[in-house]
């Protein structure tokens, strides 16, 4: 099944087609279609949010109709709670059942009462042993306390886009190890991309088994518990609701929402999404800059149509 709408542009003077294709996949049941999704979870970056960080007029609209008609909400993303906090309130979940599932599945909250639901740490142990490594690699290395982002390196270029992006406040400390509080969801270490290869490469083998490292970005370098996936922490959230995973919409545009895309019962990439996730998903919705979530929602969620 196929849906189009076809828009033009200019491009020198001169006018193309654009075809837009909305894509169901065919391996889906009739069934499957027709299910009555009661959870919708979403990724941020690339999918809530649009190209400016921000949730158009369409999509917030969208969205508080559909949880005042029963549906709950999770928004999913690697970023720290308190970076999503902002988009929560946009979006009123704190009136309705809604659920923040953050550092990539680490943390899961009840944002109606705030009580965290699931957490999954970094050991204590490794902390030393991550901070020596980016002192020695002349990188700044950072954590969360609520609203604020802890470092050492309070004017690095990177700690401050980590800071601009999740909206929140940096406190400089002079002795990282002794004023972060424990245990901790996640390390960021930020720098030049070149430099980060190195040190992945060098915490990849010193922390094997242990915590697991990657890459988000070419400069940012994620220090998380092993096992961090936003399925396994969708599966928990499940069973606390007594849901079953066909009853979830999940979308996203990056590597990280693969998992849960797959895990869905409906799993939506976005028309920006990369290349992998449009051929696991399900489903193929408009860019994160044309109201993508909006379509999802109106099409397979009937209280929002």
């Amino acid at each position: 099944m196929f849906l189009k709408d076809s828009k033009y542009f200019s491009v020198s003077g001169s006018y193309y087609q654009k075809q837009k294709i909305l894509s169901l996949r065919s391996h889906k049941s009739n069934t499957e279609q027709k299910m009555n999704y009661k959870l919708l979870v979403l990724d941020l970056d690339g999918t809530l949010t649009n190209t400016k960080k921000e949730i158009t007029p369409r999509n917030r609209e969208i969205l508080i109709q559909a949880q005042q008609q029963g549906t709950r909400l999770v928004l999913a993303s690697g970023r720290p709670t308190y970076g999503i906090v902002p988009l929560a309130n946009q979006l009123q979940m704190n009136q309705f059942e809604g659920y923040i599932l953050s550092y990539n599945g680490g943390e899961i909250i009840d944002w109606k009462t705030h009580e965290i639901l699931y957490s999954n740490v970094l050991p204590d142990t490794a902390i030393p042993q991550l901070y020596e490594c980016a002192k020695r690699n002349g990188l700044a290395i950072l954590t969360y306390d609520k609203e604020y982002i802890i470092t050492e390196n309070p004017e690095d270029e990177y700690v401050k886009k980590e800071a601009f992006l999740n909206k929140m406040q940096i406190r400089e400390t002079n002795d990282f190890l002794a004023d972060i509080r424990l245990p901790l969801p996640k390390c960021l270490i930020v720098g030049e991309p070149d430099k980060l290869i190195a040190v992945e490469s060098e915490l990849s083998l010193l922390m094997q088994g242990t915590i697991s490292v990657y890459r988000s970005e070419p400069y940012f370098l994620e220090l998380v518990p092993p096992g961090i996936d936003k399925a396994r922490s969708l599966a928990v959230l499940l069973e606390k609701l007594n849901m079953k995973k066909e009853e979830m919409v999940a979308i996203g545009d990056g590597y990280n929402d693969l998992s849960m895309i797959k895990f869905a019962g409906l799993g939506v990439a976005m028309g920006n999404a990369q290349e992998p996730v449009k051929k696991a998903a399900d489903y193929i919705t408009l860019s994160n800059d044309e109201d993508g979530v909006a379509v999802v929602v109106e099409r397979f969620f009937s209280a929002s149509k």
